[in-house]
C-alpha cells in the first residue's frame, strides 16, 4: 500500500499496490455472479437489476487499476495508461449513485407491498430520485472524467473537482430526503400494525445501504474540499495534496471496502426473497395478499421506452396514481372505522 510519498508523473499521484486490487476485483466478481443468480431464481431482474450491473462494472474498474498498478506512469507518446486510469476510475465512481438509484426502486416497491402506509404515491418514488440522480450522475462522470486526467489543465482540474463535489453534495441531500421519507412510512407501518416481518427486513437493510453511501459520500466531499489540483511533474505541489489523494488506503477504506459490503449486504437479503414479483400484489390489513386490478397500457412502444429510460419522469401513466390514491383512501376509511 503506498506510503504517502508522491511520485513524479504517477497518474494515481503514487505507486498503486499491486495485490488489492486483486482481491477487489475477485470479490466483487463473485457478488456479482451471485446477484445474477439471484436475480435468475427471484425473476428480481426489474427490481433489482442495478446491483448485478454495479458488480460488473466494479469488478472491471478493479481489473483496470491492476493494470494500471503497473502501467501507472504518464507518458505523452503513449495514453494508453492514462485512457486506463480514467476508464477505472468511471468505473468505480459511477456505482455509488447507481447503487442509491437502486435503494430509491427498492423503497417504491415496499410502498407498492404496503400502500396505505406510503407517505406519497409509489411510483413518484422513482420518478422524483430517478430525475435527481439522473443530475447526480451526469455530473458525477463528468466530474472524475475531467479531474482524473492528471495531464489536463489546472482549469480543467478544478471546473471536474467542483462538477464532482456539486453532484456530491446533492446526493447527500438527496439521501438525507430518502431516509426521512423511509422513516415516516416506517413509523406509519409500527402504527398501523402491519404483520409482515418482510417489510422491516427489507427497511433494515436499507437504512444500512444508505448509511454505507452516506460515509462513502462524506469521504468523497472531504476529498474534494482539499487541495485536489494535480500536477504529476511538480513534485512539492504532489505533497501539497489532501492526504486522502496521497494515501491509498483511505481510498480501499471508504471507497473499495464501503460499496463491497453494500453488495455483499443486498446478497445476504435479497428483495426478491420478500416482496412479491408483482407489484400489483399488496398486503392486506389482515394480512393476507391482495391484488390490484392490473390495467392495459396504451402508451405506444416508444412513449414506454422512454419513459423507461428516464426512470418514470415523462410518459408516465396518471391512472396508476390515481388508482393508488382511491386505494390508499379505502384502507384510511377502514382504519378510522
Amino acid at each position: 500500500m503506498a506510503s504517502g510519498e508522491p511520485i513524479l508523473y504517477s497518474l494515481y499521484v503514487y505507486a498503486p499496490d499491486k495485490g488489492v486490487p486483486i482481491f477487489f476485483m475477485t470479490s466483487y466478481a463473485l457478488s456479482a455472479v451471485f446477484h445474477i443468480w439471484q436475480c435468475y431464481r427471484y425473476n428480481a431482474f426489474r427490481l433489482i437489476g442495478l446491483h448485478p450491473v454495479c458488480a460488473v462494472l466494479f469488478t472491471a474498474g478493479y481489473a483496470l487499476r491492476e493494470y494500471g498498478a503497473y502501467n501507472y506512469l504518464y507518458s505523452p507518446t503513449t495514453k494508453l495508461p492514462l485512457i486506463i486510469c480514467i476508464l477505472s476510475q468511471v468505473c468505480i465512481y459511477v456505482c455509488p449513485p447507481l447503487l442509491e438509484l437502486a435503494n430509491y426502486h427498492v423503497l417504491g416497491r415496499v410502498f407498492y407491498y404496503v400502500p396505505y402506509c406510503s407517505p406519497l404515491p409509489p411510483g413518484r418514488v422513482l420518478r422524483t430520485f430517478g430525475g435527481l440522480m439522473l443530475l447526480v450522475e451526469a455530473l458525477n462522470s463528468i466530474g472524475v472524467a475531467l479531474s482524473s486526467n492528471s495531464s489536463s489543465s489546472p482549469s480543467q482540474q478544478t471546473l471536474g473537482g467542483n462538477l464532482t463535489l456539486a453532484a456530491l453534495s446533492i446526493q447527500l441531500i438527496v439521501i438525507f430526503t430518502f431516509v426521512c421519507l423511509a422513516g415516516v412510512f416506517h413509523w406509519r407501518c409500527a402504527k398501523t400494525k402491519i404483520p409482515a416481518a418482510a417489510v422491516k427486513t427489507v427497511l433494515l437493510t436499507l437504512y444500512a445501504s444508505m448509511a454505507l453511501i452516506f460515509v462513502r459520500c462524506i469521504y468523497r466531499l472531504v476529498e474534494h474540499t482539499g487541495d485536489t489540483k494535480v500536477n504529476i511533474a511538480d513534485l512539492d505541489a504532489l505533497r501539497a495534496l489532501s492526504p486522502l489523494l496521497r494515501y491509498e488506503v483511505f481510498f480501499y477504506i471508504f471507497e473499495a471496502s464501503l460499496m463491497l459490503v453494500n453488495s455483499v449486504l443486498w446478497n445476504v437479503w435479497h428483495p426478491g426473497r420478500f416482496l412479491p414479483r408483482d407489484n400489483h400484489v399488496y398486503l392486506a390489513r389482515d394480512g393476507t395478499h391482495a391484488q390490484r386490478e392490473e390495467e392495459a397500457d396504451s402508451r405506444p412502444l416508444l412513449a414506454k421506452t422512454a419513459h423507461v429510460l428516464t426512470f418514470g419522469i415523462l410518459f408516465g401513466r396518471k391512472a396508476q396514481t390515481d388508482r393508488f390514491q382511491e386505494l390508499a383512501e379505502f384502507h384510511g376509511a377502514a382504519q378510522a372505522k
